[in-house]
């Protein structure tokens, strides 16, 4: 069952944290049920916006237009999470994730896209947010890291599962005409999207207590300026331009240049998906153990080259190796920064905390599209994985010569608990 690591991993613990076990439980579940259509949306999204007659500038709108507003909006939802708790913006991420999908099953033009994008965006903003939040009230410092990779787990299994089932229906001979509209597999794949993000809002409203009172009474505590927190919300800025500079482009570059179809494109993706679906937890708790920056740094530097790679690969198989290392590098990397966040801010900032970080990357990954279409279009088509390779390299430095983590109370065992 998704989120029983966190039971397992603490059967010995006293009765009295099994309302924590369960609340984390349920997160997961839910995490895992919105995820379903995460793979096959940026997977198709920027193939069906060619289909629709799209270029690729208008694709990078597609995925700037859902980062935008999460831009705009995490700082706002940051900050009504110290003021009015976690649990009601999980409630209504989950249901504009399912009006996400249901609009997706009825549009065909490109303003369309854009406008189900800006609504996802929204819903993002809330949803995942507040998740961050929840898990950072929940889990202690010596096991931040492995709660973290845990809600990235939660999300990767989701997307395996939900892509099996997409390429399953898109497969389906479907037609059903509706008055003016014409429903295909498509549609009907993002009807079953919407009715699963729908269960998980309504098991969400049954099983997740909220985790932070509303603090209505007194002020909150301004946030600390540190240089450790201006340099890791300055990486976070540079590495989502970075990576979205290429996420857009990656399918269309690599159909072009193996001559393969989308179908085996898609298998070449199964072993990063299974390194995000099964090491993240575990590669947090190293990060637990030794440390957020080794972890990060490594992973920044091991990340760096296999983009680097990408425009060299010959074949689907190298392509897969290549993205599963990629995946790796990413997977060590993130769980250890979130759970940084969360150690140089107090309990009662970290709404507003992790609203400015995950601005910040979503700022980047506002930038990053477009950025990486001009290069694409008027540099050549293996510039924005150079470009991206150096802008990882040039992190990692920073981060290995200029940061100093905060001091921790303690340092959890390998595989075990505090």
């Amino acid at each position: 069952m998704p989120g029983m690591w966190f039971l397992k991993g603490n059967q010995m613990q006293d009765k009295t944290t099994s309302p924590i076990n369960r609340t984390l439980a349920s997160l997961n579940q839910s995490v895992l049920l919105v995820s379903f259509p995460f793979f096959i949306l940026g997977l198709l999204l920027p193939v069906y916006g060619k289909a629709i007659g799209a270029d690729v500038v208008e694709i990078g709108l597609f995925f700037s237009a859902f980062s935008l507003m999460t831009v705009l909006l995490r700082p706002v939802v940051g900050w009504a999470l110290d003021r009015l708790g976690r649990r009601p913006f999980i409630l209504a991420g989950l249901g504009g994730y399912a009006l996400t999908m249901l609009s997706f099953a009825f549009i065909d033009q490109v303003w369309g896209v854009i406008a189900a994008r800006i609504i996802q965006g929204i819903s993002s903003s809330f949803f995942w947010l507040a998740v961050t939040a929840m898990t950072a009230d929940l889990a202690p410092s010596s096991e931040r890291g492995r709660s973290f990779g845990s809600i990235t787990e939660s999300s990767s299994r989701g997307s395996i599962i939900g892509a099996f089932v997409g390429f399953t229906l898109l497969n389906v001979p479907f037609t059903l005409e509706l008055g003016s509209y014409r429903l295909s597999s498509w549609s009907l794949l993002f009807i079953v999207y919407g009715s699963v993000s729908l269960a998980a809002m309504l098991m969400a409203l049954r099983r997740l207590p909220e985790t932070h009172p509303a603090v209505t009474t007194r002020k909150q505590q301004p946030l600390v300026w540190s240089r450790a927190w201006l340099l890791l919300l300055l990486v976070t800025l540079v590495t989502g331009a970075s990576w979205a500079m290429v996420s857009p482009i990656m399918i269309i570059f690599l159909q072009d240049k193996l001559q393969v179809g989308l179908d085996t494109l898609s298998w070449a993706f199964l072993p990063s998906g299974l390194v995000w679906a099964l090491l993240p937890s575990r590669l947090g708790r190293l990060a637990d153990r030794f440390g957020r920056k080794p972890l990060m740094v490594l992973g920044l530097v091991a990340a760096s080259a296999s983009s680097f790679l990408v425009p060299y690969l010959g074949g689907v198989v190298a392509l897969a190796l290549v993205w599963a290392f990629q995946a790796l590098c990413y997977a060590a990397g993130d769980p250890a920064e979130q759970a940084l966040v969360s150690d140089l801010t107090h309990s009662d900032q970290r709404g507003r905390a992790y609203g400015l970080y995950v601005m910040c990357a979503d700022l980047g990954a506002t930038i990053g599209p477009l950025g990486g279409a001009y290069l694409y279009q008027q540099i050549g088509v293996r510039a924005p994985f150079f470009a991206n390779a150096a802008l990882l390299i040039a992190c990692a430095l920073v981060l290995a010569l200029f940061l100093k983590e905060p001091a921790r109370p303690f340092l959890a065992p390998i595989g075990g608990t505090a």
